[in-house]
Parts: structure tokens; sequence; C-alpha cells
């Protein structure tokens, strides 16, 4: 026992010689944190279903256009093998599952695996710049003498910025994606009021808008693209544009999916309302130009004052003051 407990005091020693007063505590947490990450696999992995082969072998009996209609519907090969952690990954309250599914898809990430992808990409990166942390505190403490709450927060904030950083990304992407659809709808509507009025039906307008402004606006005509394809498939016009709507978030394209199911319910001419919407999302355009316009004298305001006045001044006061330095200088003499 006297043994242990002088070797215990020799490492002691040693560790508050090569890393200061916190060593031991830091070796501690190293070694939870890589105690942790050792358990998380064997706490995280699913007990294997005994239909689980039969599965496999139907799923390979399958032929190559199965293959294809699960790529086309998000099921690759990166999303089984985070299937087995779904329950760990993905929310189990249904509107908070809901409500990052609709983020998600707004910002463009269309696929079945990706509120799956999305938490695991929060949870990997939070413990990788976790563990960066650490090392950078452990360095730190061997290379001077930082104060515990400098240690703490150089081990939380990297985890914090690593959790927070796919967050970050999706609201960014789903910003982009909706202003490039604010910015090219109403050139869209136009286009299509021309299709429409030269003959071609809304489903033909839609599928020859999405072909034109796909070099312009590609996010746009994404989804002009989806809403064919859907209506190909035989899903309800109805349906299909209020999925539109959701999924693209901009109330300009929910008050024209609105304009199009009452044209549609009333029996009113679908080129007269498209005639009409274009012209107010052509007024709402300019509208927001000139909204930019007025708020630009306030924006310059503080660079003008921070660039203009002290410049002028060293212009204006400056000479004066050289003056009279001058002259007190004489005087003193």
């Amino acid at each position: 026992m006297e043994k242990i407990l002088s070797l215990l005091d020799q490492a002691n020693t040693t560790l508050t010689e090569q890393f200061g007063e916190l060593g031991p505590l830091l070796i501690i947490g190293v070694l939870g944190l890589f105690l942790v990450l050792l358990t998380l696999p064997i706490l995280l992995k699913k007990q294997k279903d005994p239909y689980d082969q039969l599965r496999a072998a139907a799923r390979n009996q399958g032929t190559a256009d199965d293959d294809k209609a699960k790529l086309r519907r998000g099921g690759g090969k990166n999303g089984n093998k985070l299937e087995k952690y779904s329950s760990f990954l993905e929310p189990q309250d249904e509107k908070q599952y809901s409500d990052t599914k609709l983020k998600l898809l707004q910002a463009g990430y269309r696929s079945k695996e990706a509120v799956r992808t999305y938490h695991f990409l929060q949870f990997a990166l939070g413990i990788l710049f976790l563990i960066l942390g650490s090392i950078y505190a452990i360095y730190a403490s061997a290379t001077g003498e930082p104060t515990t709450q400098s240690m703490i927060m150089s081990v939380l904030l990297p985890g914090v910025v690593g959790y927070m950083l796919p967050k970050y990304w999706v609201t960014k992407r789903q910003q982009m994606r909706q202003e490039e659809i604010i910015n090219g709808f109403p050139d869209s509507l136009d286009m299509m009021l021309v299709c429409v009025e030269a003959g071609q039906s809304l489903d033909q307008s839609i599928v020859r808008v999405a072909k034109e402004i796909k070099s312009g606006y590609p996010s746009l005509a994404e989804e002009y693209e989806q809403i064919a394809n859907e209506m190909k498939a035989g899903k309800d016009r109805i349906t299909v544009l209020r999925d539109m709507s959701e999924r693209a978030g901009v109330p300009d394209v929910a008050s024209f999916v609105t304009v199009l199911i009452q044209s549609a319910s009333f029996g009113t001419s679908v080129s007269e309302a498209l005639r009409v919407f274009s012209s107010e999302m052509r007024d709402k355009r300019i509208l927001r130009a000139e909204e930019k316009a007025n708020t630009l004298p306030t924006k310059m305001t503080l660079a003008t004052m921070m660039l203009t006045v002290p410049p002028l001044l060293i212009i204006l006061i400056g000479p004066s003051i050289h003056g009279i330095a001058t002259t007190l200088a004489a005087a003193s003499f």
C-alpha cells in the first residue's frame, strides 16, 4: 500500500512539474474524454434484428433500377452507415424533427438522411474541436501558467464552435437560397406569362421556365423542375404548389401559390392572374431596390465621418497648432 501511495505521489509531482498545478486534472480530463469516446460506439450500437439478413438478401436481389431509385430517394451508403445510430442522431420530438427537416429543405438539402447527417456533423465536429481544445490547453499549461478560467474556455469554446458550425452553415445556405429565389422570381413569372399566352399549358410553361432560368437562378429552376416532375408523376397540382411554397420559405412564392390555387378553384384565367401578379412582383422588386438605395446614405455616414472628419481637422487646425507651438517654444527661450 505504501509503495502504491509513493508511486502516486511521484506521478503527481512529475505531472505538476511538467504541466503546472492543473497537470493531474488535465490528464484525468483527457483520459475521461477518451473513455467516453471508446464507450460511445458500444452504447450506440443497436442489437441486430433477426430479420436483417433476410432484408439484406432481399436488397441484394434488387435490380439496377431499384438501386437508381434508392439513389434518387437519397438512400446512399453513407446514410445506411448512420442508420443504426438514428435513435441517437435524430430528434425524438416530432416537431423538432420536422422543423429541422424543413430548414434543411429550404437550404437545399433534400436527402432522406439529411437530418441524421446534420446532427452527426454537429456531434462529430463538437467532439473533434473539443479534443483540439484539450490539446491546446495541455500545451498552454506546459509552456506557461494559464488561469483556470482560461483553461476551461480554451477547452469548451472550440467544442461549442464545432457544434454550432453546421447550424451556421445551414442558416447561411438557407438565406442565400431564399435571396436567389426572391431575385429570380419576377423574371420567371414574366417568362411563364409569355409561355401561357403563347398557348402552352401551365405544366409546359413551368418546364420551359425551369430550363431557361437554370443558368441564372439554379435554386429556383430546381424548384420548378421538382414541380414538373411531381405533376408528371400524377400528384395533385394544389398539393405540389403548396409543397413548393413550404420548401421555398419565401412570402412571394406563397402569394403566387395562393393566386394559382384561387384561379384553379374559381375557374378564372391563369394568364390574367399571372399578368397581374407579375406586375406586382416587378413593383415589389423596384421598391426593394429603392429601399436599399435609401438606406445607403445612413450606412455610409459612419465611414464618411471616420475617413473625412479627421483629415479635415488636421488640414484646418494643424497649421494653427504648429504656429502656437512654435511661438510658445520661442517665448520660452
